[in-house]
């Protein structure tokens, strides 16, 4: 049996957003990574905080002109 469907909305407890974000955050940039390394495949990723800190990851070197 799977796990059940939660709903998607805002987290109300500013604490617990900004711990759910930086899981969130951790997973996504694993992921990425994953699968620049399964697939051969050029990756990107940027995730802006909601304070403005950017986060990225790429598996090759990109042009930063656009930060």
């Amino acid at each position: 049996m799977g796990r059940g469907k939660i709903v998607i909305r805002r987290i109300d407890n500013s604490t617990s957003r900004q711990v759910t974000f930086s899981k969130r955050r951790s997973g996504l940039l694993k992921k990425a990574k994953e699968l620049s390394i399964l697939c051969d495949a050029e990756v990107g990723l940027i995730i802006f905080s909601s304070t403005g800190r950017l986060y990225d990851f790429s598996n090759t070197k990109y042009d930063s002109s656009t930060s």
